[in-house]
């Protein structure tokens, strides 16, 4: 027998000795119909939010805008609509998405004689880098009751990280506009800062990483699109989506307040259903109803609720 397997066998020979050592104590039968867990029953220590939609840039326009731009430099005229579908994900990841639309991909043979590939979207994302930092200034301005919410949340000891879609130059752009308002988030992680960006958890995880938050369930993670929502359940953690101020109604304050109320109605109503349907566990107008929010999930965590 070789040495390599005399050595096996002695390590199994070895566990098999330590093991019969120990008698397993017997539980009282009735005490097997239970099941014991440990929970989490303190406060909500961190508050994760996105960036356009959620805390700046009421309706998204800055990224739509600009894959709008960099496809009419390829030649090709996407609506609004197609801009905005895939919203939330890696904006490299959004372009290949834009391009994997059956409408995106007619208009794309008509032009070029082919479907769209993977050098093409390489190309525009190049493109659409300098092009989206170029802009981002434009659409900075806070959305309105976003610095007092998160402030107050900070003086009562809550962190505040966040993750976005955006790559760390661009979402460095944005941070310091938002400074300047008065809106300082404790820790940003970008979209290429981790291995693979949303619907995968690993931006939420990062920020709980920095800000040293544990257990997960003390988390909450706010966004305005399906795919940021989806980053928080797959996180772990609480999620809120917002439907007023993001993606899905896809306006800015003024042209929202300028709606008839019929028809703001209807695109709140549609904007509530994506986002319950991606699986949050609250949906809110805005930002500023996020307190409320808070208040009800410290009350289930103290019963033992998780996410």
């Amino acid at each position: 027998m070789s040495s390599s397997v005399l050595s096996r066998v002695r390590s199994v020979q070895s566990v098999t000795r330590f093991a019969s050592s120990f008698s397993v104590c017997e539980a009282p039968s009735s005490l097997h119909q239970f099941r014991y867990e440990r929970r989490y029953q303190g406060k909500v220590k961190g508050i994760i939010l996105d960036w356009a939609g959620t805390t700046l840039d009421c309706g998204v326009y800055s990224p739509a805008v600009v894959f709008i731009d960099v496809f009419k430099k390829f030649g090709v005229n996407i609506t609004m609509e197609e801009a905005r579908e895939p919203m939330g994900q890696h904006k490299k990841v959004h372009i290949q998405k834009i391009t994997e639309m059956d409408s995106v991909r007619a208009k794309w043979r008509q032009v070029h004689n082919r479907e769209p590939n993977s050098e093409d979207v390489d190309a525009m994302f190049r493109d659409f880098q300098p092009m989206q930092i170029a802009v981002l200034d434009q659409y900075s301005a806070l959305i309105t009751g976003c610095a007092q919410t998160v402030q107050k949340f900070q003086r009562d000891g809550i962190l505040i990280g966040s993750t976005t879609g955006f790559t760390k130059a661009m979402v460095d752009v944005l941070h310091t506009a938002a400074v300047k308002q008065g809106y300082r988030p404790d820790n940003t992680v970008a979209a290429d800062m981790v291995p693979a960006a949303r619907p995968y958890p690993y931006m939420v995880w990062k920020n709980a990483i920095d800000l040293s938050i544990s257990p997960i369930e003390a988390i909450v993670k706010v966004d305005d699109t399906m795919d940021g929502i989806h980053e928080g359940t797959n996180a772990g953690c609480w999620t809120v989506g917002l439907a007023k101020t993001g993606n899905y109604i896809g306006l800015n304050e003024a042209e929202i307040a300028a709606l008839p109320k019929a028809e703001y109605n209807r695109k709140l109503a549609a904007a509530y259903e994506k986002l319950a349907r991606a699986g949050a566990h609250y949906v809110i107008d805005d930002i500023t109803g996020l307190p409320a929010v808070v208040d009800h999930i410290n009350a289930r965590l103290a019963r033992g609720d998780r996410p």
